[in-house]
Parts: C-alpha cells; structure tokens; sequence
C-alpha cells in the first residue's frame, strides 16, 4: 500500500445493519459519536445503517421473491374477478 494516502482520520469503523444485526468492520474516515465493541474485545467507532449486503434484496435473493408474490396475488384477483362475472 502507498505511504501517506489516506487523510489523518483514517479508522478503522463497525458498520451495523439495524435491521440485523450484522456488523462489519471497516476502514473509514466517516465521524460518529457512537463507540461500538468488535469481536476482539476493542472499541471502535460505531456507525448504524438501514441497509447492507445482509439485508438488502439485491444480495440476498427476496426482491425476487416479492415479485413472485405479487404476481400470484395479481392472478387470483383476476382469477376471482372472472368468477364473479362468470356467475353474473
């Protein structure tokens, strides 16, 4: 790695997704107020966020299990939409 290219706050940070729980450790320069501990033992700084590669459908395979969903619920409204005209 090249000498003196990362700006003075360079840190190592825990990044946690809240809607999970799971926590990386990262370098950064991002400022927080929050201290968190890491699986060694030692504090570092804390940083929550709503989204990771945890949690975010892209990664984890759900957005593709919202659209099968959805498209079964559109079909059983059309499915009970013909039925009731079918009985009209």
């Amino acid at each position: 790695m090249k000498k003196d290219i990362h700006p003075d706050n360079y840190r190592l940070v825990i990044f946690r997704d809240t809607s999970n729980d799971e926590q990386y450790l990262i370098g950064s320069v991002i400022e927080t107020d929050q201290t968190g501990k890491w699986e060694d033992g030692k504090e570092y700084p804390l940083v929550n966020v709503e989204v990771s590669s945890a949690s975010h459908p892209f990664y984890t395979g759900g957005e593709k299990v919202i659209k099968a969903r959805g498209r079964v619920e559109r079909f059983q409204r059309r499915a009970a939409s013909a039925a009731s005209d079918k009985k009209k």
